[in-house]
């Protein structure tokens, strides 16, 4: 379907230590510091506010239309430093974010849109191809390809904005919740085309996901945040057996119950890897 991995001449993305200040007052993120192997999935866990979908527009370069800066650390592509350039450099050498909430030229036709992921590669044969590409991994796209794209739906939206990412032959997708307001059986089609774009084309895959339970599932490796601050890290395997995370992000307790989070309120003054 895609392209044999090359996942050894791929950099590693680094970010270390970094803060984060929005209108030169608010500090956001406190001393971030994450990785992303090459050929890897990661996923960035947390509650509403924890600093997420900063992190990823602090990668991206998006934080400067938000009058956010990174004010300390760094982050780098391999051995170049990406927090000194524009989003459009950033997008040029091989990192392309999918922001949340499925934004799209909702007057232009899924093609039209796909096109647009395009541009940075010219030439109709080029195109044709790289559309050729994406509706092999969405083939739905390709029968809707006519439809004006502010008529789709959720899960058609989803679709439509990875492909446009892909369309731009991305090393890296920085991927901010696309499983927000998906049915549970659309969230295992989206993660498994997402899971298929790793394994047959080797790119990198940084997730922010709330729905932890299908994020570690498809991850590597995985890094939990609150409050801007990393909080917890390891392998995703080991992360479902912690104890913590089965309880207040997969919830269950100790017990394999459920446990609703409105029954947890000791929930910051108890998990342990806060001390």
């Amino acid at each position: 379907m895609g392209l044999a991995p090359q996942v050894d001449a791929r950099p590693t993305l680094s970010v270390n230590n970094i803060e984060v200040v929005y209108s030169g007052v608010i500090l956001v993120l406190r001393g971030v510091t994450l990785e992303v192997a090459a050929g890897k999935v990661v996923s960035l866990l947390g509650p509403n506010g924890a600093g997420k979908s900063t992190a990823l527009k602090a990668i991206s370069g998006l934080l400067q239309a938000e009058l956010g800066e990174v004010t300390r650390g760094a982050i780098h592509w391999g051995s170049e430093r990406l927090d000194q350039l524009s989003a459009e450099d950033i997008v040029r050498k091989g990192l392309v974010q999918v922001i949340e909430g499925r934004p799209l030229f909702r007057h232009l036709t899924v093609e039209e849109n796909l096109r647009l992921g395009g541009m940075a590669y010219p030439g109709e044969r080029q195109l044709r191809a790289d559309l050729q590409r994406v509706y092999q991994y969405f083939p739905a796209l390709s029968k809707l390809r006519k439809r004006v794209s502010g008529y789709l739906s959720g899960g058609e939206g989803q679709m439509l904005v990875i492909g446009r990412a892909l369309m731009a032959h991305p090393q890296i997708l920085l991927l901010d919740e696309p499983s927000l307001g998906l049915a549970p059986l659309l969230v295992r089609e989206i993660f498994g085309i997402i899971r298929e774009i790793n394994r047959q084309e080797g790119v990198s895959i940084l997730l922010v996901e709330q729905n932890a339970r299908a994020a570690l599932a498809l991850a590597d490796y995985a890094y939990v945040m609150e409050n801007g601050r990393i909080v917890l890290d390891g392998p995703a395997a080991q992360l479902r057996e912690n104890e913590d995370i089965k309880e207040f992000y997969l919830g269950l307790n100790q017990a394999g119950g459920r446990k609703h989070y409105r029954d947890v309120k000791h929930y910051k003054r108890r998990k342990r890897w806060l001390g």
